[in-house]
């Protein structure tokens, strides 16, 4: 029997299987990522409207193809009469040092609307090689 020392991964033992299972099935309730963005809206219908919550100013710098802008502080009833109550929205910011995803979805879903968040946001979008696309005059 080896004896594993103490450190900061292994003080805590894992989950028991099971709930590992759980939490991890679970999480994808709540977030996706920037590959499985891409290849739904490659396929023409993803069916979600992806979001882009930061200003203006840096949606037009770059932001993802398809995505629209709407500010995480912009996010009310008005802004969203346009889409069926049961659209799927997609939040994403910056990347993995922005909260503006979460305070997004945190209003999509005040509102009683499905959300879900794009893990890594722009960072992630760059690092898993996609392209962004630029506001005229952006």
């Amino acid at each position: 029997m080896s004896t594993l020392s103490a450190n900061a991964v292994t003080a805590i033992p894992a989950a028991e299987s099971t709930a590992a299972l759980a939490h991890f099935q679970a999480s994808l309730q709540f977030e996706t990522d920037c590959s499985d963005v891409a290849g739904a809206l490659s396929s023409g219908s993803p069916g979600f409207v992806l979001l882009d919550v930061r200003s203006p100013a840096l949606y037009a710098q770059g932001h993802v193809p398809g995505a629209v802008n709407l500010p995480h502080g912009k996010i009310v009833v008005s802004k969203l009469l346009d889409y069926p109550s049961d659209t799927l929205f997609v939040t994403y910011c910056a990347g993995p040092h922005c909260n503006g995803a979460t305070r997004g979805a945190i209003r999509l879903a005040q509102l009683g609307r499905p959300v879900k968040i794009m893990s890594g946001g722009v960072t992630g979008w760059l690092d898993e090689g996609f392209e962004l696309a630029r506001a005229a005059g952006g």
